[in-house]
């Protein structure tokens, strides 16, 4: 068991990594709280005993019920069971899970204790630590305007968890597109710290990973700078995520998004062309992650969709790019370029 500590300061947690993690779980809850609501989905292969009175919520799977409607069906839930300020939300599941958890227990009274308890790879890498929660709002193609409206994680709330369970167990479970989510992200850490991750053995690398989004979420919880490095890759996942109607896996998407993203600062005189080869090694050749563009996407509707994406910053695009000085965060990208880099990707 590898035990990392996430530093910010009376809001201090700690992140268990290890086999049979959850079995540790207790040692993590608010010691006042005296019920517990399990926010979880069917088929997770981890169960969890918080020794206390417990009600277990069940979410629907799928992007489509990551949503307000979701939020309000737990709330409803959390006040019949009466659930109060005192009491702990357990977020049980993969990143849809900890962000719908994270998000309900933000909202529910102005803010109840949330502990969660990750069973994938992304979601024990990435979406389980740091506090980030939210929901999407659905793209309606039929507006009148005639563009994409909505995005992915748009609504939400920073709410750090009391404590985050990685436990290994839940790995063995997982199918091979959830593995390929997590290799995404992982993916996106070699090149924010050139970490060689797969070198390590499975707990060591899981708990550097921690490690390393600890590290950043410490310096800067709110994302008013550094944290927004963690989104390298992340601007036209989403509107690839969205523009696939989720037929790209988030992991999926961000390995396409990181090739993007190096393809652009190459574009922008950013980076050479071994730089970029460097990107398709690690994604495409290392980490085994497809960097293709998927066939039938509209180049015209992803500008749209990432000029809504809520990193946005003032005129332009905004990207995490890669440059001389390290991956930092770029404004003000003009659309044409950022357009003749996904057509000449498209177009392969």
């Amino acid at each position: 068991m590898i035990t990392v500590r996430v530093p910010l300061g009376d809001r201090s947690y700690d992140v268990l990594v290890g086999h049979g993690a959850r079995h540790e779980m207790t040692g993590l809850l608010p010691r006042i709280a005296r019920r517990a609501a399990i926010v979880t989905q069917q088929g997770i292969p981890i169960d969890v005993d918080a020794g206390l009175p417990s009600e277990v919520f069940t979410i629907g799977h799928g992007e489509s019920f990551k949503s307000l409607a979701t939020i309000e069906e737990l709330c409803r839930g959390f006040a019949r069971m009466g659930l109060t300020r005192n009491d702990v939300v357990i977020g049980v599941g993969g990143g849809m899970v900890t962000d719908v958890a994270g998000f309900a227990a933000a909202s529910w009274h102005r803010g109840v204790s949330v502990v969660h308890v990750a069973t994938t790879l992304v979601g024990m890498v990435d979406a389980a630590i740091g506090g980030k929660t939210g929901v999407n709002i659905a793209a309606d193609a039929n507006a009148e305007s005639g563009t994409a409206i909505g995005g992915k994680n748009l609504i939400g709330a920073f709410w750090q968890p009391s404590g985050v369970v990685c436990d290994l167990d839940a790995l063995a479970t997982l199918p091979p597109r959830e593995v390929r989510c997590g290799r995404g992200e992982m993916a996106k850490y070699h090149f924010l710290t050139g970490d060689d991750l797969l070198s390590m053995d499975e707990t060591e690398c899981i708990a550097r990973c921690v490690e390393i989004k600890a590290e950043i979420v410490s310096r800067d919880e709110r994302e008013g700078g550094r944290r927004a490095l963690l989104n390298y890759g992340h601007t036209l996942a989403h509107a690839l995520e969205i523009e696939t109607d989720y037929g790209l896996a988030h992991g999926e998407a961000v390995a396409i998004g990181l090739i993007y993203a190096a393809r652009l600062a190459r574009h922008l005189g950013r980076i050479d062309d071994r730089r970029v080869e460097q990107h398709y090694d690690v994604v495409g050749g290392r980490y085994e992650l497809d960097t293709n563009m998927p066939s039938g996407v509209d180049p015209q509707r992803l500008i749209t969709l990432m000029a809504r994406d809520k990193k946005a910053l003032g005129d332009g695009l905004t990207f995490v790019l890669d440059g001389a000085r390290g991956v930092e965060v770029v404004a003000g990208v003009e659309i044409g370029a950022a357009g003749q880099v996904l057509d000449a990707m498209t177009q392969q």
